[in-house]
């Protein structure tokens, strides 16, 4: 089963909307996954413009989630309520929980620690994956997998500003490696339940249980915030930009490049959401830190070289 994090929103509207044309070019291809990484990489931007608690804006998010997908599977006929069946409903709960642990805990990280604190936590997950699998389902972690781990941890150490835990710098990162572990758990979730459910409707139930599950903490915040008209633009930007259109584009990415490829592209999204910081907010990185993002980003990169021919068709492991 896929279930969808960052941009999972619509492996879905990706996946049922038929691309007219031949496919696309090598070049090309090249182009639309550099943008649909960018797309992803402006998920903590935005996230950090929104003047707004990290409930409201993973509530927002997720209700403009499923009001586009609602809208694109009415003019695709494809019959939502189907999905609910007593077998669908526990994986639907619990992988659209995760999902609403992942994006709360990031945009918290964005809020305390900014972009690029909040994506290099993110970007740890490979290496929860791969402790998750080994502590819950006893799979070896080979020499390459533990390489890997010690450039992330490597990675993070050099990253952290300061070992205090009062610094908003290291506490930002903390929630970012929880955003991180909580997209482990949804990943090794997806690959260990398989579900008769097409991509539209996991997509549009699963937005359905973020927005259900942080509603009431975001409606309490919404008492005390006043959102802006350029909150409310950027929480659409948000939901069908980012999330919606991000995947489509990287799926659409898939028919002039190999699955491999397009996810190493996509591992980039800590590199376009620092810059993206970096330009918009002056959060220049020091030195040490850029030396820890490489180390991070690289061992991605590495991790996303390495999958398995039948991984690699699954997009929603490949983006944020």
């Amino acid at each position: 089963m896929r279930a969808p994090h960052c941009e999972d929103l619509t492996a879905m509207i990706a996946t049922s909307i038929p691309v007219a044309g031949a496919a696309t070019g090598h070049r090309n291809a090249l182009c639309v996954a550099h943008i649909a990484a960018v797309l992803f990489g402006l998920t903590g931007i935005l996230g950090h413009l929104i003047d707004a608690d990290a409930s409201i804006i993973t509530f927002g998010r997720a209700t403009f989630a499923f009001i586009a997908l609602g809208f694109v599977a009415g003019l695709k006929g494809t019959r939502l309520l189907d999905a609910l069946t007593l077998r669908n409903l526990p994986v639907l709960g619990l992988t659209g929980a995760l999902l609403a642990a992942h994006w709360v805990t990031f945009f918290i990280a964005v809020k305390v620690g900014g972009v690029a604190m909040a994506t290099l936590g993110f970007a740890s997950f490979p290496a929860f994956i791969a402790m998750i699998e080994r502590g819950v389902f006893g799979q070896r972690i080979g020499a390459v997998q533990g390489l890997l781990l010690l450039m992330v941890t490597a990675g993070l150490v050099l990253v952290v500003p300061t070992f205090d835990l009062l610094d908003n710098g290291t506490i930002g990162l903390l929630w970012g490696l929880g955003s991180g572990l909580a997209f482990a758990l949804l990943t090794v979730a997806n690959r260990r339940n398989a579900s008769s459910m097409n991509a539209m409707q996991v997509a549009f139930w699963q937005n359905v249980v973020v927005a259900a599950l942080v509603a009431p903490f975001a409606f309490t915040h919404l008492g005390s915030t006043s959102l802006a008209g350029s909150d409310w633009v950027n929480l659409a930007l948000l939901g069908v930009f980012c999330t919606g259109l991000s995947q489509f584009l990287f799926v659409k990415s898939l028919e002039g490049l190999e699955a491999r490829t397009a996810g190493m592209i996509i591992a980039l999204e800590p590199v376009y959401a620092i810059i993206g910081a970096w330009w918009l907010f002056g959060d220049q990185p020091s030195l040490r830190m850029a030396v820890g993002a490489a180390l991070i980003v690289l061992a991605t990169l590495l991790a996303a070289a390495r999958k398995a021919p039948a991984e690699q068709g699954d997009t929603s492991r490949c983006a944020h």
